[in-house]
């Protein structure tokens, strides 16, 4: 941990501009906490049922599919800073929008728009992180999006609780959330280009200008050579060279990260948790207060996920995390088919933020790292995005059944299917995901699609320790 800060320390013109591109994260986290809390009045004030409920909490989901592929088409045209901008001023039409609804459709279309804001800013907010931190932090500094997607998660828990017994508070809840997409605004008029994005297009002096803001100019030399290098042995690739023989394996590891994240049902405990707290006898207000200890356990441990990612390793944590999440999930199915309700209601909670503790340390940041450095620079913008849309079909699929699969087989059963999926995720982490701590993302590049192992790699093709 101490490495990771003293490293970061010296890099302070990355810490800002990873942080200021990580309010897009904030995006993402705040709509996503704050309809879990807005959704229990919602329903009452606009008389919505289960089935439009789904659609409520889905139609982000649906937009953020088409906002990850336009997202990542536009990084790659326009650059990575001007798509984050555009993202952030259509999230603060479709907030306001969505505060004003008057009847369900209303508020399905703006969180249809609502996502595709979203679903761009989840594509290229790790992009453009990762292609201005050095190899030694980037674990770390990518993580930052995740960061700040828990944070917005919180602080969209704290608003609910707030608002929570006031008249058409739902309204205000959704309102808010234009404020972080100002901010979005705001901070992408400052912040540089992609040095790897100016590259493509050519601009070696601009790319080493900024490349020399957080590296020595022999070291961002080397490292334009190494970009330079490998931009001159790729064509453009469309997205069928990107499903090719070459480019599968990172293919399969990037897809399996995306869909696993979410078939495990993090986000019905994220969008639901106050809904599930409820099956244990308490009332709204009680479920949205209880529901704040999760908010807390996601940003306390995507801290934990920040210091530990470049000096364990993207990996290890992964596989440890998903372990742990899979004994919450268990211990959630106990809960509701023992009949705990009444002896023990405490367990449901633990068994929460034990779940979201576990996601937070592992597949939470780790998906959004590893798709932002595994892919070759030419491609990556797309395959990003192709990742992306997988992340959220994956995601929508889980959120609008929840409701549906509980009613048709049963709270026990329900989780008991999580936690086999989480278990099927272990495995594959185990067979096909390899560790990328401290390797340029040229170096990645290589040794997955079959090219020479990094230098000094071992053996195993693991990366030395991080120093």
């Amino acid at each position: 941990m101490a490495s990771y800060v003293r490293e970061a320390a010296r890099n302070p013109f990355v810490l800002k501009i990873s942080m200021l591109a990580a309010l897009g994260g904030l995006l993402f986290g705040y709509d996503t906490g704050v309809i879990s809390g807005a959704l229990l009045y919602i329903k009452q004030d606009l008389g919505a049922g289960s089935l439009a409920q789904s659609w409520i909490v889905a139609g982000l989901l649906l937009g953020a599919v088409a906002g990850a592929l336009i997202g990542g088409r536009l990084a790659d045209r326009i650059s990575r800073r001007w798509t984050l901008l555009i993202a952030g001023i259509v999230y603060v039409a479709a907030a306001l929008g969505a505060a004003l609804a008057q009847t369900t459709g209303q508020l399905i279309a703006a969180r249809v728009v609502l996502g595709l804001a979203v679903g761009a800013a989840s594509a290229v907010v790790p992009l453009y992180i990762s292609e201005h931190t050095p190899p030694r932090i980037r674990g770390g500094t990518v993580s930052y999006n995740q960061l700040m997607v828990t944070i917005g998660i919180l602080v969209a828990y704290l608003v609910n609780f707030a608002l929570r017994d006031t008249g058409d508070g739902w309204r205000w809840m959704l309102g808010i959330g234009a404020a972080p997409g100002v901010v979005l605004v705001i901070a992408m008029a400052f912040v540089p280009y992609s040095p790897r994005w100016l590259m493509m297009r050519g601009r070696r002096d601009e790319a080493r200008a900024v490349l020399a803001r957080s590296r020595g100019g022999d070291e961002a030399d080397a490292e334009l050579d190494e970009i330079d290098s490998v931009l001159s042995q790729e064509r453009r690739h469309g997205l069928r060279e990107l499903f090719g023989p070459r480019l599968r394996p990172m293919l399969i590891v990037g897809i399996g990260l995306a869909v696993i994240q979410q078939i495990v049902g993090v986000n019905t405990v994220i969008y639901f948790s106050p809904t599930i707290l409820t099956y244990t006898g308490l009332d709204a207000s009680d479920a949205i207060a209880q529901a704040l200890t999760v908010g807390v356990t996601n940003v306390v441990f995507t801290i934990v996920a920040v210091l530990l990612l470049d000096r364990v390793g993207r990996r290890t944590l992964l596989i440890v995390g998903t372990a742990g999440l899979t004994v919450a999930l268990a211990l959630l199915a106990l809960f509701f088919g023992l009949g705990w309700k009444d002896g023990a209601p405490w367990v449901a909670l633990v068994a929460l933020v034990l779940f979201i503790a576990s996601f937070a340390i592992g597949l939470g940041p780790v998906f959004w790292l590893m798709i932002s450095e595994i892919f070759p620079l030419a491609v990556r913008g797309q395959a990003i995005a192709v990742c992306s849309v997988f992340n959220w079909v994956a995601n929508f699929f889980v959120s609008y059944y929840f409701l549906q699969l509980i009613d048709a087989i049963g709270r026990p059963a329900t989780f008991w299917l999580y936690a086999g999926l989480a278990v099927v995720g272990i495995v594959f982490f185990v067979a096909r995901v390899p560790e990328t701590r401290d390797r340029t993302l040229e170096q990645i590049e290589r040794e997955l699609s079959g090219g020479d192992p990094a230098p000094g790699a071992g053996p195993s093709g693991s990366a030395p320790a991080a120093t």
